[in-house]
């Protein structure tokens, strides 16, 4: 099985990413996926797949629970992930203290998937010759990936021209993800902030 990194899980190597990856390239990202004797656990359509790495950097979990402490910390606004797609209200933590993750939730969209959103968005280029491509990565605390966030399920439900995968909203997992992110929210950090 090849697996490879997509010039959209870069990112994860930004100054403002909710887990932004530190002391590890995206070359050893990719090496250790390789490197693990795990099988791939079942993500929410049969395109996605997730790997769960141990994390030993100091990487951070990508989100926290709100609390009365930090709730004068939550910020929001209206955020596309790249050129095209559309831009959805988000909200977040800014640069505040989340532990070091124990554990590296990288997800993984298979070859044609790839193809095919980078044909809504005429650019093949990007897709490289993998079985399966990274496309994101998330800090947990748990081997276990948290639910996706409601807007982007519905994301996702827009369709790839809009910047989802095409997939229809699933009640059930829809309502897992109100009533968790109803308490918790991502944390995007900045290059001033201490790690």
């Amino acid at each position: 099985m090849q697996i490879a990194m997509t010039t959209f899980a870069l990112r994860n190597w930004e100054a403002d990413a909710s887990t932004r990856i530190e002391g590890l390239t995206p070359d050893e990202l990719v090496a250790r996926c390789h490197d693990l004797d795990k099988p791939l656990v079942d993500g929410y359509a049969p395109f996605c797949k997730h790997l769960f790495v141990p994390n030993d950097t100091p990487t951070r979990a990508a989100f926290a629970p709100i609390t009365d402490a930090n709730r004068a910390e939550l910020r929001s606004g209206y955020v596309a992930r790249r050129d095209g797609e559309r831009a959805v209200l988000e909200r977040w933590f800014d640069n505040i203290d989340a532990p070091q993750a124990n554990w590296l939730d990288v997800i993984l969209y298979s070859h044609d998937q790839l193809v095919a959103e980078a044909n809504d968005f005429d650019d093949q280029r990007s897709v490289p010759d993998c079985d399966w491509g990274i496309v994101s990565i998330i800090g947990t605390l748990t081997e276990s990936e948290p639910p996706m966030p409601p807007i982007t399920q519905m994301r996702n439900a827009l369709g790839r021209a809009e910047g989802g995968s095409g997939v229809p909203i699933d009640i059930v997992a829809y309502g897992q993800a109100v009533e968790f992110w109803q308490h918790h929210a991502p944390i995007r950090r900045t290059s001033t902030t201490s790690t």
